[in-house]
């Protein structure tokens, strides 16, 4: 199969218009959604009390759910989980009944709420707690500003390591492709119904981590061609870069994607979102080192152009020159 890509020749930056409307219609309803819907929190963020039970046979979810609101859990949210007879009861912090002044005895008191809610609505003795977590609001308030601080500062991290490597333009170049990659991802939690816990997070800080790969091996070409082709344009020096490394990029993402699609049909739903988030992540970030990357390069080295890139630039835009094509060996 790779063969097939070893000597392609593919107009991708020709096709750079095409991509943008591509990006757009998934990117602006996604944004519209999240806009009317919101991110969904896990009470690592929020706070609140997390209890996952197993019960012996199917529980009435609505006689539940009577159960928490009469014990003032208004709000707590009920979910299946891996079994017909597990579940997961979400108390948040602001669903509780003093949700301003909630402490860490405060998470305890939910807790002890929702054994009540158990023992009158299932039945003592037939449920078993699996587990219990218990976040306070400030400590959640301090996670989710931590988690958004770690995505902020890898921006400036990406953004001086390039410059370091390459040039501020391809830095700047790689940003912009990082920051559609997670606005793209985010649209994608919100649409997914995916809760937003410290495991997604590190799923979008990995993600970022793939699409940065992948962009600084086509830009790392990009440098060597400005030097051995000079007398193509730019344009034809970024299909051509994107044409060399197109089977390494399949192959990489390729393992990738199939360890997670066993991640998340067989990895559980702890670990599903996690594996569903990166699983996008690749796709968007191959998508974004072709086609946002590299015209955003384009652009900016024909604003701002750099040493190397000058004579590219004063060059007619072509489509990329083809392989040479090799001569059929006799058969002995």
């Amino acid at each position: 199969m790779l063969r097939l890509f070893a000597n392609a020749h593919y107009d991708f930056i020709g096709f750079r218009r095409r991509a943008y409307l591509v990006t757009a219609a998934l990117l602006v309803p996604g944004f519209l959604y999240l806009l009317i819907q919101g991110l969904n929190y896990s009470i690592e963020f929020t706070g609140g009390t997390l209890v996952q039970i197993r019960t012996a046979q199917a529980a009435n979810v609505g006689r539940l759910r009577t159960a928490l609101d009469a014990q003032g859990l208004h709000g707590a949210e009920i979910q299946n989980f891996g079994s017909q007879n597990e579940y997961v009861i979400r108390a948040r912090a602001a669903a509780t009944a003093n949700a301003a002044n909630v402490d860490a005895n405060d998470t305890q008191v939910t807790a002890r709420e929702v054994s009540r809610a158990l023992d009158s609505s299932v039945g003592a003795g037939k449920y078993t707690v699996v587990r219990t977590e218990a976040v306070g609001p400030k400590v959640g308030g301090e996670l989710r500003q931590k988690a958004f601080l770690a995505i902020f500062l890898s921006f400036f991290a990406v953004l001086a390591y390039l410059a370091y490597r390459f040039e501020w333009r391809f830095g700047l170049a790689a940003v912009l492709a990082t920051a559609h990659d997670i606005l793209a991802t985010i649209a994608f939690i919100g649409v997914a119904h995916l809760e937003v816990s410290l495991t997604v997070v590190a799923a979008v800080l990995s993600m970022v981590g793939y699409s940065l790969n992948d962009t600084i091996i086509i830009f790392d070409r990009v440098r060597e061609n400005l030097h051995k082709h000079k007398r193509e344009s730019f344009e034809q020096i970024l299909n051509r870069s994107i044409n060399e490394t197109l089977p390494r990029s399949i192959l990489t993402h390729g393992t990738s994607l199939a360890t997670l699609l066993a991640l998340a049909i067989f990895g559980g739903e702890v670990i599903r979102p996690f594996a569903l988030v990166m699983f996008f992540g690749i796709f968007t970030g191959t998508f974004s080192s072709i086609y946002i990357a590299s015209p955003v390069l384009m652009a900016i080295e024909k604003r701002w152009p750099g040493p190397a890139a000058r004579g590219h630039l004063s060059a007619p835009p072509a489509r990329p020159v083809p392989p040479a094509t090799r001569k059929a060996q006799p058969v002995a």
